[in-house]
Order: C-alpha cells, then sequence, then structure tokens
C-alpha cells in the first residue's frame, strides 16, 4: 500500500527531520515545511520512520485534503476518504484536531462533524449503523487552515519522543527530540569527550549514547499502527530486527553528565538503564560552575533559564559563572537557552546560533566551536 505520510516536528527541526529520512530511510521525495515533513513509502517505510526517526514527533498518514468552508463541506470530504481500508468493523476511531484562521473554527463541532462523516462512510461499506469500537484504537487528526482541511490517521500513538526510559524526570525536563537534535546540530557521532553539566534526568546524554550506539530510539516502545489489522505484522517485526541488527550494544564511549542535584544524578541513573545505555554512559554530582573544562571535547548544556526552574536573575549570575569556568576551555560548546540576554550573561558572542523550541518555549542553541577566545560583542 502506497502511503503519503507527514511527520510533525518542533519548530526549527524540520530540516533534521527531513535529513534523517533522506539519509536513514533512503527516501527521495521528502518536503519539508514549517513544523512538518512529507514523505512517501509503504508500511515498511511507516515502521521504519516509526522505529528510527529520533527529532519528529509522530508519524501519521495523511488520507486527504480539500477545502472546507461549511460544516457540509466538511462532511463530504471526510466522507468520500477510503477510511474502510484501514479501519475495521470493530476499530476505534476517536477524532482530534485544530483549526487555524478559518471559517470553520469551533473545534468541537469539527469532531462531531468528522466522527459522523467518518460512521456514514464505514456504516455503508459495513452495513451496521452503530459502532462499539472496542477493537484498536484508529486516531484520527484534522487540521483546518485557511478553510482547508487536512485528514490524517495517527501510527504512533504516544509521541515519538517519549522513548519508553523516562517515566520520571525531574521538574523541567527536555524534550527527547530536541536534545537529539542537539546532538545531531553538533555532528557528535562519539569520537570525542561529551560533557553535559546539568544533566536533569539524563536525556541529552542518553540520546547521545543512543545516537553513538546507532541504537533507534524506538526499540523500547509499542505503536499504535502495530494493532491495525490493515498491515502485515511480520512488516513491524522485520524492522524491529532490522533496528537491532543496527545497534551496537557493546560499543564504549566517553560520555559524562553532572548535575548539582543528587536526585537529578539517580534519576539519570536510573533512565540510563532502561534505555540500556549505562555501559557508555557516566552521571554524577558536580558544581558546573565549579567543573574543570581544560581538557578537549564537547560541551552540551541546558542550563537552568528564567521560564524553567530559576528566576531570571538567578538565571543570568548561573550564566556569568558558567562563562567565566569555560572562557579559556578548548571544549566545543552548545548551550540552550531562551534568555536574550544569555550571551551578555556568558561573557562572549556564539560562533553560530540556531532558533529552536523546547515545547512552546522559544529558545536559541548557542554554539561555540572556535578555540581562540573571543571579546564579547558590543551591546547597541
Amino acid at each position: 500500500m502506497e502511503l503519503t505520510m507527514c511527520c510533525p516536528t518542533l519548530f526549527g527541526l524540520e530540516g533534521i527531520v527531513a535529513d534523517e529520512l533522506r539519509f536513514g530511510g533512503r527516501l527521495t521525495d521528502v518536503r519539508a515545511e514549517n513544523g512538518r515533513v512529507f514523505f512517501e513509502g509503504d508500511e515498511s517505510t511507516l515502521a521504519w520512520a516509526n522505529l528510527n526517526l529520533r527529532c519528529a514527533e509522530r508519524v501519521l498518514i495523511r488520507l486527504g485534503a480539500f477545502r472546507a468552508k461549511t460544516f457540509d463541506q466538511l462532511f463530504e470530504g471526510v466522507k468520500a476518504l477510503p477510511w474502510e481500508e484501514f479501519i475495521p468493523a470493530d476499530g476505534a476511531f476517536p477524532v482530534k484536531g485544530h483549526s487555524l484562521d478559518s471559517a470553520l473554527h469551533s473545534i468541537p463541532d469539527c469532531q462531531k462533524i468528522v466522527k459522523k462523516a467518518v460512521v456514514s462512510r464505514l456504516s455503508q461499506k459495513y452495513g451496521q449503523g452503530w459502532f462499539e469500537e472496542s477493537g484498536a484504537k484508529y486516531q484520527i487528526q484534522f487540521a483546518i487552515m485557511h478553510d482547508t482541511a487536512e485528514i490524517y490517521l495517527d501510527t504512533s500513538g504516544a509521541g515519538l519522543h517519549k522513548r519508553g526510559y523516562r517515566a520520571n524526570s525531574n521538574a523541567a525536563p527536555l524534550r527527547e527530540t530536541l536534545a537529539a537534535a542537539m546532538v545531531k546540530l553538533a555532528r557528535w557521532r562519539g569520537r570525542e569527550p561529551f560533557l553535559d553539566p546539568f544533566c536533569g534526568s539524563g536525556t541529552i546524554a542518553i540520546e547521545a549514547a543512543m545516537i553513538a550506539q546507532r541504537r533507534a530510539p524506538g526499540l523500547l516502545r509499542r505503536f499504535d499502527a502495530e494493532k491495525w489489522s490493515c498491515f502485515d505484522k511480520k512488516v513491524w517485526q522485520q524492522a524491529r530486527e532490522d533496528a537491532l541488527c543496527m545497534a551496537d550494544a557493546a560499543a564504549r564511549f566517553d560520555i559524562v553528565g553532572s548535575d548539582i542535584d543528587p536526585e537529578c544524578v539517580k534519576l539519570s541513573i536510573s533512565n540510563a538503564h532502561k534505555a540500556g545505555v549505562a555501559g557508555t554512559v557516566f552521571f554524577e554530582q558536580a558544581d558546573a560552575t565549579k567543573r574543570d573544562y581544560s581538557g578537549g571535547g564537547i560541551l552540551f548544556a541546558n542550563p537552568p533559564y528564567g521560564e524553567r526552574l530559576l528566576d531570571q536573575q538567578q538565571a543570568e549570575q548561573l550564566y556569568t559563572a558558567l562563562g567565566r569556568a569555560t572562557k579559556n576551555s578548548p571544549m566545543k560548546q552548545y548551550i540552550l537557552s531562551s534568555d536574550p540576554l544569555f550571551e551578555r550573561c556568558y561573557g562572549r558572542p556564539a560562533d553560530k546560533r540556531r532558533k529552536l523550541y523546547n515545547g512552546m518555549i522559544k529558545c536559541e542553541l548557542h554554539m561555540y566551536f572556535k578555540n581562540a577566545p573571543r571579546k564579547p560583542r558590543p551591546q547597541v
């Protein structure tokens, strides 16, 4: 079955997800847009994408798109789609979605219309007027933008950032997909020492270890589409076997994470065990502002910022202290912050910046990769 698929992404990660699909999935027809990436493939491609994509939020099947300025147009457009090719007579098909800058702005009303249209279509195909919805879940999603409706089936279930190793987290967790993106942006592959001095629940270090060991991020979890009767379960089994064959669990790398909070260190150690990378990640208690940064390697950091754990003044004092500690360090540094004054506090401008989103918080990844210390840029 040939499918058009869509991966929603955090803003700023579209290009990374597109590259994952092109190089990992060996796909050619990949199209990146704001907040999402489209691609074509069959159910093997779908299974591979769910198991292997590190920076996408989920994998959707796009069933169709059409103009919908009225509820009648929405109903008829949805009813015309081939729902019976995916949803069996006992399937559960809840509906959710959103609308932006469109005449149809009431989400509950749109949900009711979409549901009614699907029931109408399936009633004609299966000859029944009532659906128990006792079987597998086929989550329907709609997106109405500028009076154009797009209709999807969600194959992932829980978001792909939920790898399965982080049942618990600290007060302000970094999303796994963003942590993986930070590592990919730095092009780190395990050839140099890795340090995260604000490890929190260990996410960046664990994602780095999984990337270095070529461990598929979805191996520890299941996906809704694995239960769908329209797909061959052997396809998913083969995708998992292929992913296991790619992984090099015995490979060891110099990956260190630390935190001033001993509870965060314990949590990170526990999460690393769950992720299967405890043998190559070391966590310790340490004050990030007092560490020795004179060695080589690469530093990744998601320090507390005013919108997460500390108030603004405390966060900026922390940046200043960290900047002094790393001022003459030869390490490459990749630091995520939402504070527009970060570089002034840190004491030097970044060599490069990348706008990213940590959930709904707009951030910048400040990248320092030129070894010679630089003077701060004049402020205007």
